[in-house]
């Protein structure tokens, strides 16, 4: 295993960190030299106050609008903290046509359109390409997502910061949101996989190798610490084995032919590419 250090990053609303990049924006040395690139990204987000009301363009729309070598950004939420009463925007709250969405921003009336929704610790939240959304003040999330760093702003609370309205309706896809519900043992998308394992004792898991595929590359998967504390040993093939000890918000590299063994309580995010 290798333990990833988050590149942080100061934000007006906040912070975030980059806990396992090979994005260009924020490269992490020791992810590039294990897998040379990986096709998702993820983070910890601290929203001392609202971001923005945004979108992200799907694979096609990235394309046309930034140029040939650009994806989009499918993401997930997992709210690891949550003052009480917090809340964020996913979608708007019925299906609007892009012209009434457009007028909304132009007379600044767009917030009366926007789905705003309670959101409390433990809560998923699943984000396609295309949907509107912004993280509300007092959320800690962690969120997967794919390789890529595309954001056009709708709406920002009367900030002093760029908009992109042309580029947020082309990408825009009013579809309704699904259901907020607290993370299951399992997600799946055409992006990532997403397994949540709650440990009593021990719990071990194995990489199996893969050969890369055009689209996911390596087969490494990446394990992040979502509660406890644990002690750790890895095994691979050559018999060599590691012993670490894990806290909490810590992401590793599990690489393909190594086996990996969590002794302790608490909770295990392991996130890995879709199957071939």
């Amino acid at each position: 295993m290798i333990k990833l250090s988050p590149i942080h990053s100061e934000k007006i609303w906040g912070y975030e960190d980059w806990i396992a990049s090979t994005h260009p924006d924020g490269l992490q040395s020791d992810f590039v030299n294990a897998v040379k690139d990986f096709p998702l990204l993820v983070k910890i987000i601290q929203a001392n106050e609202s971001l923005s009301v945004q979108v992200h363009p799907d694979d096609k729309d990235a394309k046309e609008l930034e140029g040939p070598n650009t994806s989009g950004k499918t993401e997930c939420w997992y709210v690891l903290d949550a003052e009480p009463d917090s809340k964020l925007i996913y979608g708007f709250n019925k299906n609007y046509s892009k012209e009434e969405i457009q007028k909304a921003i132009e007379t600044n009336t767009l917030e009366p359109l926007l789905n705003i929704v309670n959101v409390k610790k433990g809560d998923f939240i699943y984000i396609p390409a295309g949907t509107v959304h912004a993280i509300g003040k007092g959320l800690r999330l962690l969120e997967v997502q794919q390789s890529c760093n595309i954001t056009y702003r709708l709406y920002d609370w009367g900030r002093d910061r760029e908009l992109h309205i042309e580029k947020s309706l082309k990408s825009l896809k009013n579809t309704k949101p699904k259901q907020i519900e607290q993370l299951q043992e399992e997600f799946k998308c055409d992006y990532f996989e997403l397994n949540k394992v709650s440990v009593k004792g021990g719990y071990s898991f194995f990489v199996h190798k893969q050969p890369p595929t055009k689209n996911y590359g390596e087969s490494c998967q990446l394990v992040f610490i979502s509660k406890g504390t644990f002690s750790a040993r890895s095994t691979k093939e050559d018999d060599i084995k590691t012993e670490y000890k894990i806290l909490p918000e810590e992401i590793y590299v599990v690489s393909p032919g190594e086996k990996v063994t969590f002794e302790g309580t608490g909770e295990l995010i392991r996130i890995k590419l879709p199957e071939n």
